[in-house]
């Protein structure tokens, strides 16, 4: 931090073969952007956590609009992020209103030592690193080094106020505008949610005439009637059975995914109303919602994006994407808790409450009430049934492909939807592979229906067919069910720079300073907390589990081809140095570290979750 005292270290810089976004043309340095605060965003735009950063860091761009530019350093994780026009189209699609260097190769990323997704690092006007950020929920703690330094650099004269080097793109106009998910409606229209324009529409059966607008197209969180409403990019549908309409006071159940919310829509009238979530992300250490009683508005959720109705059970499976988790939510009864995950990110079969997910973002239920689920950070196909979460397709969260064939071989890449189809095969959104792909359950095969689509992550049947959402087409196609097409059959591993790590004893370690002006929070018992496991399980063979300290000595011991990955999850909460009543805050990271055993390797992996 500011504050630590450390050897100032020059800012290296920004490169990226993919150029440059929302900057008119130009190509920025760091040296154009002397006198200025610089904040770099590495993200990559599959990333929950990433997507939330954004977020949070809207109100900055607005309160430091004199003093600081933020920069988005796009580093891609799968094949599909690492095209230019995907990442324009992320861009757009996720609001950015900042520059952004497309870094394919991952230069920049490793120029900067940088280990995880989402990771923030802050330059001073005279283009020094002066804190680095990985994980979520440090937007606060920007502003108090900001708040800190930005009078350092003024009485120094190294401070340059003006306008940074954002320039807006043109807009676009389509009646869409990366559609999330689509639902099929009683008379034979459809419902799409409509993310990029923050709403809810109505089209007919041609798929392209508006029937009706649901929300105002602002971003906000607002109930009440069809020009009034505002969501923030809408994603998951799900029409309630007619007998549960009137009891729950609303036909169709919303996932707004931004808001961290679920709204009801009732289609007679248009109305809009909030039925859970508070509105603010759920983070560790919040009550979920098997420790809050009564109100579901009382319990914070983390960006909802799908929903199922599971008739074995009687309730709205939720994919609480931003925490790895599916949760239940009973309409009627008005109840909401946690079904399945631990909130650990990977790939992880077994008992519902045992299980690891990585970031849920579709699902649908076939006849036999088997829940199905769209994993899309382990490019898998999972499944929910009698108690226990099991995989069909994917192996983990850096294998991902193209490929058919048996389903121990077959490979997807990030998919974002999933349908059961007549015949009790389902269907996959195959979105980062353009392409639809089946999986038939009673012959454990993959095959493909369509390639070609622009980013599909919804789809619904109508009759002979597939009403498939094209996000990045801004649309929705009709695909023949029995239509075929043929995977490319590639493979591939996220290109991540793989840890050496030495067999026997390593030391890890998490730094954690706080932010100028607070303190750890140890009111209430231990301020951090550091989770540490292995994939396989095997590799780590002393240190795995969950302890308060953020140092720990673990063993790790090669596997059968010695490689795997370090799961370390840490969390550290701190408050204002102001007494009883100060503000708290939580910062958390989970790293997904790929690592290598070898001889020579390091003995000392050290992790930065907030430092200097």
């Amino acid at each position: 931090m500011a504050t630590t005292g450390r050897a100032r270290v020059r800012a290296p810089e920004l490169v990226g073969r993919g150029g440059w976004l929302n900057t008119g043309d130009t190509a920025p340095t760091l040296a154009d952007l002397r006198g200025r605060f610089v904040l770099l965003d590495f993200w990559t735009f599959c990333c929950i956590n990433c997507l939330h950063v954004i977020d949070e860091l809207r109100p900055l761009e607005e309160r430091y609009a004199d003093e600081l530019t933020i920069i988005g350093v796009h580093s891609p994780k799968f094949e599909h992020e690492a095209e230019h026009e995907a990442v324009a189209a992320a861009v757009e699609r996720y609001g950015v209103h900042h520059p952004v260097i497309d870094d394919p190769d991952l230069t920049t990323w490793q120029n900067y030592a940088v280990r995880a997704w989402p990771t923030l690092t802050l330059v001073d006007p005279e283009g020094y690193v002066v804190a680095q950020f990985s994980g979520e929920g440090h937007a606060h703690a920007v502003t108090a080094i900001l708040d800190e330094l930005i009078g350092v650099h003024e009485a120094k004269g190294t401070l340059r106020r003006g306008d940074g080097p954002y320039v807006p793109p043109e807009p676009e106009p389509t009646t869409l505008r990366f559609p999330g998910k689509v639902v099929a409606l009683p008379g034979g229209t459809f419902l799409v949610s409509d993310s990029g324009n923050h709403s809810l529409v109505e089209l007919a059966d041609d798929l392209e005439t508006v029937v009706r607008r649901f929300g105002t197209g602002e971003r906000g969180l607002v109930d009440g009637g069809p020009g009034e409403a505002r969501f923030s990019e809408p994603q998951g549908l799900l029409l309630l059975a007619p007998e549960l309409r009137e009891r729950a006071g609303y036909d169709v159940l919303v996932a707004d995914t931004v808001n961290h919310v679920l709204r009801g829509l009732r289609l007679a009238d248009g109305h809009v109303g909030t039925v859970a979530g508070t509105g603010t992300p759920w983070m560790q250490g919040d009550p979920n919602g098997d420790d809050v009683g009564g109100d579901p508005r009382a319990v914070s959720m983390s960006s909802p994006w799908d929903l199922a109705w599971s008739p074995p059970d009687r309730t709205v499976v939720v994919a609480m994407a931003g925490i790895h988790q599916l949760w239940a939510h009973d309409p009627v009864a008005g109840t909401i808790a946690v079904l399945a995950g631990t909130t650990n990110e990977g790939l992880v079969d077994g008992k519902l409450r045992e299980a690891w997910f990585a970031q849920t973002s579709g699902l649908t239920t076939d006849g036999d009430g088997t829940v199905w689920v769209a994993d899309s950070e382990t490019s898998s196909l999972r499944y929910v049934r009698d108690g226990v979460v099991e995989t069909a397709v994917g192996s983990g969260l850096f294998d991902f492909g193209f490929r058919d064939g048996p389903a121990e071989q077959a490979m997807l890449q990030h998919p974002l939807g999933v349908t059961a189809l007549p015949d009790g095969s389902v269907a996959v959104c195959d979105t980062y592979n353009n392409a639809v792909r089946r999986y038939d359950p009673a012959t454990g095969e993959v095959s493909t229906l369509a390639t070609g689509l622009r980013e599909p992550s919804g789809a619904v049947v109508d009759g002979e067919h597939l009403v498939v959402v094209e996000s990045a087409a801004h649309r929705l196609t009709r695909v023949p069910l029995g239509s075929a097409a043929t995977a490319s059959g590639s493979a591939h591993r996220t290109q991540r720079p793989v840890l050496d790590v030495a067999p026997g004893e390593v030391e890890l370690v998490v730094v954690f300073d706080p932010p100028p002006g607070q303190k750890l929070d140890e009111r209430y018992g231990p301020a951090t907390r550091l989770t540490v496991s292995s994939t396989p399980g095997t590799m780590l063979t002393d240190g795995a589990g969950r302890d308060t300290a953020l140092a720990r000595r673990l063993r790790i011991e090669p596997g059968a081809d010695g490689a795997g990955v370090l799961h370390v999850a840490a969390m550290a909460a701190s408050c204002d140095d102001g007494g009883e009543n100060a503000a708290c805050h939580i910062h958390q990271q989970d790293w997904g570290i790929p690592i290598r055993v070898v001889d020579g390797g390091t003995s000392r992996v050290e992790l930065v979750l907030s430092g200097g």
